[in-house]
Formats: C-alpha cells, sequence, structure tokens
C-alpha cells in the first residue's frame, strides 16, 4: 500500500502526515506550549489554559488546532479575542486580523471538561481515568484529549506543562520538575520539557506512587567531548558511559517486585548509550500504575508499565528495554511521517535481542534465527517501509524492522553497522527522521550502494533468507 503525502491547503485541517492526515494542521508550526491545568480526580474533571507560540508557514486568516471534546469559553490570538467554532475534533480559529507568513504569533485557549480518549481505529487512545489516578498514552491520535495542539509527530516543540491536583496524589509529566508548590489540599506540580516533543509524546500520569530513585547522577546529561568519542564499540567493551538520573513512580504495594524486574536498569541504560550514544534526555522516568495495562507505553523521558508487567521474575524485561530504547528512537529521533514507523519498532525491537546478548541470555543471531522462522509462517503482505495505516502497529513492522537492522548488519560488519547507529542517532539528535535519509546514511557507511539490500527487506512483501 503507497500513500502520497497529503499537500496542505491555507489554512487546511489536514496536516503533511500520509496516514493520519485528519490530526495535524497545515499553515503554521508549533514552538512551544504552555500548559495550565487543574485536575479534580473524583469528577474527571480538567479545567486548562493553553499557550501555544507559533510561526506561520503561510498567510493566515484561519486556522485549526486539535482538541477533544472540551467546552472552550474563550481563544486570543496575540491577546486580541478570535472567533473560534467546533467541529469533531478540530477547533477552528479565525482571528480578528490575518497572520503574515513567517510571523511568530500566539494562540490562547481557554477550556474544561471531563477528558477521556480519541476513538480510532487502534481503540481509545489518551487521557484515561485508572482506578485511583489518571493516565495518558497517546500514541498515535490522543493528545487532543487533554490539550490543543498541532498533532502530527512532524511539529515538535518545547512545553511547559502545570498540573494542580489533590496533594496525596503524585503527578508525574513529561519533562524535569522545576517547581512544585503545596495549598491547603492541594498541589501544583510544573515541568518543563525543553527538547523539540512531539505532541503524541507527551503525557500526565497522576496516582497514589512511592517516588523511588533508580540512580542518581548528579552530572548526568552534560557530555565532554572525550565523553562522546568514548561511545565505541559493542558488548564486551566497558567504556565507562555517563551516569543518567532514573527514578520510577510505583504502587506501594508493587515495591518488592519492582526491585527485582527493574534490578538491571542502570546496566540496561549503561548498554544502550554504548551501542546507540549519549541518553538524549536529562532523566529516565518509569511509571508503573496500579490497573493493567495491555502494553507499555513510551513518552519522552519516560515509560509506564501496567501492574500486570510487575511480577517479581523479569519476565517482561524485554518490555523494559524496547521502551527505554524508544528514547532514542521515537522520541529523540522521531519520524517525519506515520509510515516511517519501522524506524522507531525495528530499532526498538533489535535493542532486545541486543539486550538479551549483552545480559547474558540468547545472542543477537539465535533470536533473530527464531523470529525469521516464525515470520516465515505468516502471510508475506505487508512492506514495513510503508505498511500502511491499518497495520502501522502489526507485529511483522516490529519484528522484521528488527531483522532488517540484523541483515544490514551482517551486510556491512559489525565497525561500519555501530558506527553507522552512532552516526545516525548523533546526526539527528531531537529530529525527524525518514527512511530515505537512513538508507543514504547507511549507504555512506558502507562505501557503496544498498538499494538491492534495502528494496529486498524494506520495500519486498517476501521474507528474504537471514544472512
Amino acid at each position: 500500500m503507497s500513500s502520497k503525502p497529503a499537500t496542505p491547503a491555507p489554512g487546511a485541517e489536514i496536516s503533511s502526515d500520509s496516514y493520519i492526515p485528519a490530526h495535524g494542521n497545515g499553515g503554521y508550526r508549533v514552538r512551544h506550549y504552555d500548559l495550565d491545568l487543574d485536575y479534580r480526580i473524583g469528577p474527571n474533571r480538567l479545567t486548562g489554559t493553553a499557550v501555544l507560540t507559533c510561526v506561520a508557514t503561510q498567510a493566515l486568516s484561519r486556522l485549526s488546532l486539535d482538541l477533544g471534546e472540551f467546552r472552550v469559553s474563550r481563544v486570543l490570538v496575540d491577546g486580541k479575542p478570535a472567533k473560534f467554532a467546533r467541529r469533531g475534533l478540530k477547533l477552528q480559529v479565525r482571528p480578528a486580523k490575518s497572520v503574515p507568513v513567517d510571523a511568530e504569533f500566539r494562540v490562547e485557549v481557554r477550556y474544561v471538561g471531563n477528558p477521556t480518549p480519541v476513538s480510532s481505529r487502534w481503540g481509545d487512545i489518551g487521557w484515561d481515568e485508572l482506578t485511583d489516578g489518571a493516565l495518558v498514552a497517546s500514541q498515535p491520535v490522543g493528545a487532543p484529549s487533554w490539550f490543543p495542539c498541532n498533532d502530527q509527530p512532524s511539529d515538535k516543540a518545547a512545553y511547559r506543562v502545570a498540573v494542580t491536583t489533590s496533594s496525596p496524589y503524585l503527578v508525574a509529566v513529561t519533562g524535569d520538575l522545576v517547581s512544585r508548590y503545596n495549598a491547603a489540599s492541594t498541589t501544583k506540580w510544573v515541568y518543563e520539557r525543553k527538547e523539540p516533543t512531539a505532541a503524541y509524546l507527551m503525557s500526565v500520569q497522576i496516582g497514589r506512587y512511592d517516588d523511588v530513585e533508580l540512580v542518581a547522577g548528579p552530572d548526568a546529561g552534560w557530555f565532554t567531548h572525550s565523553q562522546v568519542r568514548a561511545f565505541v564499540g559493542f558488548g564486551r567493551n566497558k567504556t565507562p558511559v555517563p551516569v543518567v538520573p532514573q527514578r520510577a513512580a510505583v504502587p506501594p504495594r508493587l515495591r518488592r517486585q519492582f526491585a527485582r524486574d527493574f534490578g538491571r536498569q542502570d546496566r540496561m541504560m549503561e548498554a544502550l548509550q554504548r551501542i546507540f550514544g549519549p541518553y538524549p534526555f536529562g532523566e529516565y522516568v518509569v511509571v508503573v500504575t496500579d490497573d493493567d495495562l495491555d502494553d507499555p507505553i513510551e513518552a519522552q523521558g519516560m515509560a509506564i508499565f501496567g501492574a500486570n508487567h510487575v511480577d517479581g521474575r523479569r519476565t517482561h524485561e524485554r518490555l523494559v528495554v524496547h521502551e527505554l530504547a524508544h528514547q532514542w528512537f521515537g522520541n529523540s529521533l522521531t519520524v517525519a511521517d506515520w509510515r516511517h514507523i519501522w524506524l522507531n519498532e525495528g530499532f526498538a525491537t533489535y535493542a532486545e535481542w541486543l539486550w538479551s546478548e549483552e545480559s547474558g541470555g540468547e545472542p543477537a543471531r539465535s533470536l533473530a534465527r527464531a523470529w525469521h522462522t516464525r515470520l516465515k509462517t505468516k502471510p508475506a503482505d505487508v512492506r514495513i517501509s510503508d505498511p500502511g495505516v491499518s497495520r502501522m502497529f502489526d507485529e511483522r513492522v516490529y519484528k522484521r524492522g528488527g531483522l532488517t537492522l540484523h541483515a544490514l548488519r551482517a551486510e556491512t560488519g559489525d565497525p561500519a553497522f555501530f558506527a553507522l547507529v552512532k552516526a545516525w542517532v548523533a546526526e539527528n539528535r531531537h529530529g525527524t527522521v525518514t527512511t530515505e535519509a537512513f538508507v543514504t546514511l547507511a549507504e555512506s557507511y558502507a562505501g557503496r550502494s544498498l538499494a538491492a539490500f534495502f528494496t529486498t527487506w524494506l520495500d519486498t512483501p517476501a521474507l528474504p533468507p537471514l544472512p
């Protein structure tokens, strides 16, 4: 299935994403979101003020934002009241004065309501009530369930998020905690996310959690040139790497099991930094909800697991490293279009196999061989370079993506492959990526054309032999 990217019209309510053009909007880009939220847990009531600092990519007499089923009381553009209307998940805005091309402008939206997930072909996605608290799982279309946004992965912005809620609850937001204010019965938590971030990767987690320190690192996030150059080799190369502070929010009843299941978190972080390069954010936060979740969830600098993923036997450790790997692939390096999703999931899957080898489990080649055998039994009807919107999250995209990387490693040899991976991460840090860009960089490290290789592995539905 092949899709051509949609071309936005002036003020269009479509994005440039070829798979989900109804999410995201043309005509502008967002530089910064400032969100001030008040959440009442019992009635599931969210009151918000959002200020978006944007840049017009064309002259705008109107624009639209993605926003869920909230009551909007006021919209301002550059401080002046603007006309607005609702149509589905779109908030249509007509400024009092047109915005010139390349001009910076600010949109303020005041809204209130009961946040509910966004209905989609993948189920209900976004802000969701827990038994006692709330979580946000926005991939790929859930961000409008809690704030007005330009909901497309290629539009990355910085954030400030303030959440006020009942004081017994811990609030974790994707970002660095910069302040916390206690009132009589409520607490205001203020987080900043300075790195460019896609809307779907922003998250809020609210619950009665214990705050657990996994690894402390006062100098984490700062790297000298010599430290960066030290990220060479793979596996047994034990060159020291910077320590990243890591924290967790865990239900008290799961503290003991969590300590076992996440006991090798620091070793994972060290191994992935050695393989991929410096961790791209200042801190890593793990949240374990007190409810079960179908799958773990990645967010910027954060991963969220269900209570069912914690059993004290490391049953789900592959998921732990998978979500950690997404901090590089998916979060720092975000796909420019959802059709490139194999770049997120293929690398996260291959990280599972590399960690298995690093930690004394099955070597990557054995896991690759096992998955190759398994995929041969499945229909050969998916091109992972363009799987189609209905198969974005198909297991074959994940596993064949991992197999593609393993085959590329065999094709180029370890030195070139791991140098390529580090260069891919470093050159695209906090940016957006495409399959075409990855192929071009891979060919530069291989020193030859890899057109036939990538055509076979990425563009051909039939599964090729494993090298």
